[in-house]
């Protein structure tokens, strides 16, 4: 399988700086295999940033399954407040994916970025956010609709760098000829919608397709950052 991909970060509207981090940082191609990451630090200014360039340095540089990856971002994160305390609390998001010479994508996630598969004109959401309000969702308390605009739908309920071990997400997918992979951080989703994240995603190169869906999120306010990786499988 052949895959093209797209990167692009923005800090937004609203934020002094970008505490979103990705890999790669470019535009690219291959055959497989292949790691895509983006990453959403928390912790304040700098510190966020630190942790989430961290992480993805961390799975980005080591031979390892997915799941792995996002373990060894953890213990990045880990061992750098063990050298300086002050940075005690600081933590990211990450969702990955592994490209596979055989058309396997395999995603390991932990937080609320996001990663969705557009297949035949339907985009569908690949990973489960790690949050309150879809907690409250899996239960049946409330409806997604409601948590799209729930107090508690950015109140994280696993996330990298805060404890020494992690519950990871793995999900695979066999890809076909002309699916298009969107990973992203909650800055875009946050701005906009699944149905024009879809209208993005279906026309346009990947290149195209990513500053379309950073400019779509800005034009809707830029209240996040936005970090947006569209990876297009050929066959």
């Amino acid at each position: 399988m052949k895959y093209l991909w797209a990167t692009a970060s923005h800090k937004g509207m609203v934020r002094e700086n970008n505490e979103d981090s990705l890999y790669p940082d470019s535009s690219g191609e291959s055959h497989g295999p292949a790691t895509l990451v983006v990453a959403d630090g928390m912790g304040g200014h700098v510190a966020g940033e630190v942790a989430s360039r961290l992480a993805v340095n961390a799975a980005a540089s080591n031979d390892l399954l997915p799941s792995d990856r996002v373990a060894a971002g953890n213990r990045a994160i880990r061992e750098e407040v063990a050298r300086e305390p002050s940075l005690e609390g600081m933590g990211t998001t990450m969702t990955l994916v592994t490209l596979g010479e055989d058309g396997t994508a395999t995603f390991a996630h932990v937080g609320d970025s996001r990663a969705y598969m557009y297949r035949a004109g339907e985009l569908r959401q690949v990973t489960e956010d790690h949050t309150v309000a879809a907690e409250y969702v899996a239960l049946g308390e409330i409806s997604a609709e409601e948590a799209a605009s729930h107090p508690q739908r950015h109140m994280l309920t696993r996330t990298l760098g805060l404890s020494r071990f992690v519950n990871i997400d793995e999900i695979e997918i066999t890809l076909e000829p002309e699916d298009r992979i969107l990973l992203c951080s909650d800055g875009l989703n946050e701005m906009v919608d699944d149905g024009a994240i879809a209208a993005a995603m279906g026309g346009g190169t990947v290149d195209d397709v990513v500053w379309k869906l950073v400019e779509t999120a800005n034009e809707a306010g830029g209240v996040d950052n936005i970090t947006v990786i569209v990876v297009d499988a050929l066959g």
